[in-house]
């Protein structure tokens, strides 16, 4: 049995966080749904390598630069086409799990990270211009992002909540997205088609805290710090489960805004490779893999539920 398979016999999906035509068109997309893989999430850093670094878009781009599209144009051409092509791809894992899985997620534009209204209006765009029931759109949870959240489940968008790095910071998520079911409720929506995500950061928590245990000289500690807020924040979500607003929604069909982990490649090559899979294992959760990670998850990874374990000391 795939690795991936025994991870979604303990209740965690596991996504490909990574896009390209050839990806696509190749076939390798495919062998990898057939292996387990239910979902990718993409952002513009992993399209502009896919665009700059290979060959797969140059008639595309010829075409487009004939027809005077401004650089945003085409870039949104490009991204729209693949996210399109890779969701029809995932529409029966989709359709088999009754919408739980199959989710193909388009990021906003960066630039909209501070500007709520113009993340709504460009969510929305993305979302209609997509035509899909098993894409997501990402939108960052700045300050700026967490409403922006709330009114686009209000709206029946499906939304991929990125960069999350703390519980408290992953909490005031959840608050919106409950506050966006009810909103959605109160007019009559059906809770049951909208899907979200909760997208917690990993890796570079790590990356951030161990320069800093570094220079206190303390070395016991680094390397621990992503996984035990993690942890929180899956003990939270737990916590919320129980919470009287989400049993009301959930009655009415509203889906769990499952933990996604995402940034789970190691930056320190002192780690193992699979460290932020290997101890991030448990229900509700996805785990979003770049393709060096899914593959040494695939050779050599461990399949057991941990999510939970450590909690204690986590606090």
């Amino acid at each position: 049995m795939s690795r991936i398979k025994e991870l979604s016999k303990l209740g965690q999906s596991v996504w490909l966080d990574f896009i390209r035509r050839s990806l696509i068109t190749s076939g390798e997309l495919e062998a990898l749904i057939a292996r387990g893989v239910s979902g990718i999430t993409s952002n513009p850093t992993i399209f502009e390598k896919a665009i700059a670094g290979s060959a797969d878009y140059d008639e595309a781009l010829r075409e487009l630069v004939a027809e005077g599209k401004t650089n945003d144009e085409i870039y949104l051409a490009l991204a729209l086409d693949d996210i399109r092509r890779a969701a029809d791809l995932f529409r029966p894992v989709w359709d088999a799990t009754g919408g739980a899985d199959g989710y193909v997620s388009l990021e906003v534009n960066p630039k909209l990270a501070g500007d709520t209204e113009g993340t709504i209006a460009e969510a929305k765009m993305l979302f209609k211009a997509l035509d899909r029931p098993n894409v997501m759109i990402k939108v960052p949870a700045t300050a700026e992002g967490v409403p922006a959240i709330e009114a686009l489940i209000a709206s029946g968008v499906n939304v991929n909540v990125t960069l999350i790095f703390s519980p408290a910071h992953y909490e005031a998520v959840v608050r919106a997205y409950i506050a966006g079911l009810e909103k959605l409720a109160a007019k009559g929506g059906d809770l049951r088609k909208v899907a979200s995500v909760a997208s917690f950061f990993v890796s570079r928590i790590d990356t951030a805290v161990d320069k800093k245990l570094q220079a206190l000289g303390n070395q016991d500690l680094q390397g621990k710090a992503a996984i035990a807020g993690a942890r929180l924040a899956y003990d939270r979500f737990r916590a919320i489960c129980s919470w009287k607003r989400w049993e009301r929604l959930a009655e009415k069909g509203a889906r769990v805004q499952r933990l996604l982990w995402g940034s789970t490649g190691t930056k320190n090559p002192r780690y193992p490779d699979t460290l932020y899979v290997d101890e991030l294992i448990g229900p509700d959760t996805v785990n979003t893999l770049p393709p060096a990670t899914l593959e040494a998850f695939l050779d050599h990874g461990k399949a057991a539920s941990t999510l939970r374990k450590g909690v204690k000391e986590a606090k």
